[in-house]
């Protein structure tokens, strides 16, 4: 309803382009890079919604009377500095950090393809003055990694190691998740700079940069967060 309010007034107000923040969740069990024409199959809540909200951008951008274009942009697990609570990458860096276990859900190979803030907010810009018509667009960062992968360079990162507490595999938590960025490039110009490993060092340098009691909230925020691996 709030999404269905928001394009209302954008098209009152003559406005000409809305960039939507949708998920990779939308495609559910992928069986190699997920591109914006295939299938999608949203195995969560989260997904579902999102996956409706793109819909109804689409229907508003459709509409003969209105000027108003969408770019649905479809961020794959974004992290960073000043992530939230609960988001793996930011909760691994976190455990390697304080030496308090994270929980590591399933076997740890799903496998994610992470995109550092910096990225996502460059792909957001481009969208917002492109020259397209109502898109859907896929915003990652070009390598698809486990989370395995994820705690040893934290590890390394950190320069300690990661407790972890296995925990059994979440449900609506897929195997994998990879972009294909071709309509990006096309349209918005778009490459990922930053790597992995560079991303991770840096939200390391902002969480040890970090007042002792913010850490310590970041991990009290555990209790009503769970590990995040879908987004």
């Amino acid at each position: 309803m709030a999404t269905h309010r928001l394009l209302a007034a954008c098209e009152r107000a003559g406005v000409r382009r809305l960039v939507f923040a949708s998920s990779s969740s939308v495609y559910g069990t992928a069986h190699g890079p997920s591109a914006e024409y295939g299938p999608t199959g949203p195995i969560s809540p989260y997904g579902v919604t999102k996956l409706a909200a793109e819909q109804l951008c689409l229907a508003h951008a459709g509409r003969p009377d209105t000027r108003l274009t969408v770019a649905a942009l479809r961020y794959f697990t974004v992290y960073g500095p000043r992530q939230r609570s609960g988001m793996a990458i930011g909760e691994i860096l976190l455990a390697a950090l304080t030496g308090v276990g994270v929980p590591l859900f399933g076997d740890g190979r799903q496998r994610r393809e992470f995109t550092y803030v910096d990225d996502v907010v460059a792909a957001t810009i481009a969208a917002s003055v492109a020259e397209l018509t109502s898109k859907v667009i896929n915003v990652g960062g070009g390598v698809s990694s486990s989370l395995l992968d994820v705690v040893e360079m934290a590890s390394e990162v950190i320069g300690r190691p990661v407790p972890l507490n296995p925990m059994e595999r979440q449900a609506g938590d897929v195997a994998a998740t990879r972009a294909d960025l071709r309509l990006a490039r096309r349209l918005l110009g778009y490459h990922p700079r930053v790597g992995l490993r560079e991303g991770m060092a840096r939200q390391a340098e902002w969480l040890i940069a970090l007042p002792a009691s913010v850490r310590k909230s970041l991990l009290s925020g555990r209790t009503t967060a769970r590990l995040e691996t879908v987004r």
